[in-house]
């Protein structure tokens, strides 16, 4: 009888089913055509999991469900495995002269909000490509044609105002358009469309205000905060790398590539 395509797993002893790792499967992504990924995804993070939570049970730790989110606490185990490493962690100190050297690296990455005005025509609709194509050449060719062929083309309301969609900061619209309006030329169409989620656009970047740099300290406590996370992260990591390699674990070879 041949062996079963994915087979129960045994971490020191206890059993993790296959049926358990399918279902897992489904919350892991992996290319398409690729179940054998997604399954030793599940696994890896189902291991990490009852090694977690045998070591909340080993450490007699006491956690009671948080609210996460309006309405919405963690399961009894969520709160098990956040008290385990809670109790466990010890990240490494942020020191202030670290967050002033990420600073002093490119103040320039530090900068108040960039405000921008641009305007548009947006196609979205089964030939978007062909319709936007031939809008931009247009365009390109004759720059006075913007407004009157945003009010007749555009499938965005703001064809109303001729393409025109006020002042916007960063992280008013979608990254995608944004990371264009960034490069953009001021007072020129942008000589390529930008495809969004929304469909394509043809950009006009009408003006755009660049942020002021920061000052260190009005920066400081977003880098501390991020720092902070990272180490947490980077401890969390260790802290399970050293319960993998510690654990008699059956069925899968962990030291393979993800």
């Amino acid at each position: 009888m041949n062996a079963p395509l994915f087979p129960p797993i045994l971490v020191n002893g206890s059993t993790i089913s296959a049926a358990d790792i399918a279902a897992e499967a489904q919350n892991q992504q992996a290319p398409k055509g690729k179940p054998g990924l997604a399954w030793r995804k599940a696994a890896r993070a189902l291991i990490i999991r009852h090694l977690l939570l045998a070591q909340a049970k080993e450490l007699a730790v006491e956690a009671s469900p948080t609210e996460i989110a309006p309405g919405k606490f963690e399961t009894e185990e969520e709160a098990q495995i956040r008290a385990v490493l809670d109790h466990a962690l010890t990240p490494d100190a942020v020191e202030t002269e670290t967050l002033r050297a990420i600073y002093d690296r490119d103040p320039g990455n530090f900068r108040a909000p960039t405000l921008y005005q641009p305007s548009h025509i947006l196609f979205s609709s089964e030939d978007a490509q062909i319709r936007a194509e031939v809008a931009l050449k247009t365009l390109l060719k004759s720059p006075r044609d913007f407004a009157a062929l945003a009010s007749r083309e555009s499938d965005c309301g703001s064809r109303e105002a001729g393409g025109q969609l006020g002042q916007l900061s960063s992280g008013d619209t979608v990254p995608e358009f944004e990371a264009v309006m960034r490069i953009a030329e001021e007072g020129q169409i942008h000589p390529e469309l930008v495809k969004t989620r929304y469909g394509l656009h043809i950009l006009r970047m009408d003006a755009r205000a660049d942020g002021e740099i920061l000052p260190f300290e009005s920066v400081q406590p977003r880098l501390r905060d991020a720092a902070e996370k990272s180490a947490w992260t980077h401890a969390a990591q260790a802290y399970v790398a050293g319960l993998l390699d510690t654990a008699d674990i059956q069925g899968i070879d962990l030291s393979q590539p993800f």
